[in-house]
């Protein structure tokens, strides 16, 4: 977005002081002086979150392929295969990373927006615009907390499907032949199971992120 790029241009060009983009409560506080609005910073960061999820659902598929195309065949190259099955599965833990990471990033800027939010209701001489707003919030802040929720659910089962791909790497790693690989086939149908549950998990959270920005950006 043009107003990103602007706020970064800033920083680069030294108009903000480099110890301000360390603390992440300076830099949504900053960001905001530029007219990115907090409750534009936690879309954009669900968003990116979304996305996050969505390219990670992805490449755990194709780390699930690459891992059945070793297990089926018995002939080839073998350090081939394992090079490959070792790329997917660096890919994979890569990509866990980044939606952790992006996760974090939508809790940070989720709790900057809530807490500004409670502590002006108390700024309204009106009682019933507060109340209004009070109830906007408490609406918006159930929305939040369920979005939270089944992203970290998705995010966790991300876990027990790495450290499975990483046991049958290492198992490969030290095993090339054709032995090892009909020692995996029998893991096969365990981790297809959790890819799959992962996969569902991710898909709802992508549509659960849709859903709260579609929320976000409806008129009030």
């Amino acid at each position: 977005m043009t107003r990103t790029r602007l706020i970064l241009a800033a920083v680069s060009l030294g108009l903000m002081p480099a110890a301000f983009t360390g603390c992440s409560s300076t830099s949504i506080a900053i960001k905001e002086k530029f007219g990115y609005a907090k409750r534009e910073q936690l879309v954009d960061k669900v968003e990116s979150a979304r996305d996050g999820q969505q390219e990670a659902k992805q490449q755990f598929e194709s780390a699930l392929q690459e891992f059945l195309s070793v297990t089926g065949t018995s002939g080839g190259d073998l350090e081939a295969k394992y090079n490959k099955l070792k790329k997917e599965y660096d890919r994979s833990e890569s990509r866990a990373a980044t939606v952790r990471g992006r996760i974090t990033d939508v809790e940070r800027v989720g709790e900057a927006l809530f807490k500004e939010w409670k502590q002006e209701l108390t700024q309204y001489s009106s009682d019933s615009l507060r109340q209004a707003s009070e109830q906007q919030l408490n609406t918006t802040r159930a929305q939040y907390d369920k979005l939270i929720g089944v992203m970290k659910a998705a995010s966790s089962k991300m876990d027990p499907v790495l450290v499975a791909f990483k046991d049958q790497v290492l198992f490969l790693k030290h095993n090339l032949n054709a032995q090892a690989i009909s020692s995996l086939q029998n893991t096969a149908g365990q981790i297809q199971g959790d890819v799959s549950s992962l996969v569902r998990d991710m898909e709802a959270s992508i549509a659960e992120a849709n859903t709260f920005i579609q929320q976000m950006q409806a008129p009030k």
